[in-house]
This record gives structure tokens, C-alpha cells and sequence, in this order.
């Protein structure tokens, strides 16, 4: 029973959600007419340059991993109990990841600056 309210609330969520980012665009658009804009035509923003990104993905990988083989090892040695074990792997698989991240930043961080220098 708990299975169908769910289900049933999860549409009706979904389905409002959607009615109402459609709302507030034709919203978006009627000030733009009213002001004399065209709405159909918007200056395309600019993208942030991602010459890293597959550095950035490949070290949260690396680092999701030595997490995951972390927290393995610190269950394993502590002979913890499934409750505390799934706290265990979650704050290292998040620890490890965000390590990744800001090493990730600091060598964007640093090239950028050698480009800035030349």
C-alpha cells in the first residue's frame, strides 16, 4: 500500500513540477513581450571553457575508488557492524571524491596561472 502512495505522489510531484517551470517560463517571456523584447531570440550565454574536465572526472573516479578500497579496509580491520559500516563507506567515497575535486582545482588553479604569465 505504502509502494502506490508513493508511486502516486512521485507523479503528482513530477507532474507540478513541470506545469510549474512552464508557468514561469511563459511568465518569463509575457515581461519580455510587455517590455518590447523578442523572446524567441536570446544571446547564447557563454560557456565556461572545460579544457579539464576529463581530469576532473578521472580523479573524482580515482578518488571514489581509493574511498571505496579505504573504507573496505577500515571495516574489515575494525570488525564493524553493517549499520556503522555503511556510515564508514559513505564519508570516505565522499571524503576521497572531494579530495579528487580539489586536486583537480589546484592543477586547473595552477595552469591557468602559467597561462596568464606567458
Amino acid at each position: 500500500m505504502e509502494g502506490v502512495i508513493i508511486c502516486v505522489m512521485l507523479f503528482i510531484c513530477t507532474t507540478a513540477l513541470v506545469f510549474g517551470l512552464r508557468y514561469m517560463s511563459n511568465k518569463e517571456k509575457m515581461a519580455m513581450i510587455e517590455r518590447g523584447m523578442d523572446p524567441g531570440v536570446q544571446k547564447p550565454r557563454a560557456a565556461a571553457p572545460t579544457p579539464f574536465l576529463s581530469l576532473k572526472f578521472g580523479l573524482l573516479m580515482a578518488g571514489l575508488g581509493l574511498g571505496l578500497i579505504a573504507a573496505l579496509f577500515t571495516v574489515m580491520a575494525d570488525n564493524m557492524e553493517n549499520k556503522y559500516a555503511v556510515a564508514v563507506y559513505f564519508g570516505f567515497i565522499l571524503l576521497f571524491g572531494g579530495i579528487g575535486l580539489i586536486i583537480s582545482y589546484v592543477i586547473e588553479k595552477r595552469w591557468l596561472d602559467q597561462q596568464k604569465d606567458l
